[in-house]
């Protein structure tokens, strides 16, 4: 009996390893997400960083020389968390690429959906958070165009077919 027990468990083990080292498809690997802020609610001493996915980072201390833009609420939601437009909002502020994120001074929900305003006066009109990468180069494509020399406005919408308009604020200068 005792031969069977330990005929048994050497299978177990045996058909464990094959399976662990052999079968299995998939690997566990750990990883690491950085979490940092790319907006700010609140002024002052009293601001609070917020993710990209809308998580707000009460935990982490924002330095003094931050110039994150600011989200149009003046204190965090209860929560940990924004919805809604203001999450909509925290998403395109988030997805910036870092060339323009020092000219992006603050975003508001209007009529046409989330709209950015940049340092210049420059308005960006996204619509919603759906294709926010594509509708971000389409802005910096916009922005970089030698033959524009100002402009009041970039639709983004259709990110494949920018619309444009306007001349009343100049274009922020190309680093």
């Amino acid at each position: 009996m005792r031969r069977w027990l330990l005929l048994g468990a050497v299978a177990a083990i045996a058909v464990a390893a094959t399976y662990t080292l052999l079968l299995r498809t998939t690997r566990i690997e750990p990883s690491v997400t950085v979490v940092s802020a790319t907006s700010v609610i609140g002024e002052g001493e009293e601001a609070v960083g917020v993710s990209a996915d809308g998580t707000i980072l009460s935990w982490i201390e924002l330095p003094e020389d931050a110039e994150l833009p600011q989200l149009p609420i003046s204190e965090a939601p209860p929560g940990g968390r924004l919805a809604g437009p203001m999450l909509q909002q925290a998403r395109v502020l988030g997805a910036a690429p870092p060339p323009l994120r020092p000219y992006v001074e603050s975003s508001y929900y209007g009529e046409s959906g989330v709209d950015v305003e940049l340092s210049s006066g420059i308005e960006l009109r996204f619509g919603d958070a759906s294709q926010i990468n594509q509708k971000w180069q389409a802005a910096a494509a916009v922005l970089a165009d030698p033959s524009i020399t100002a402009l009041d406005y970039v639709n983004l919408h259709a990110p494949r077919r920018p619309m444009y308009g306007g001349s009343s604020h100049l274009l922020p200068p190309v680093e």
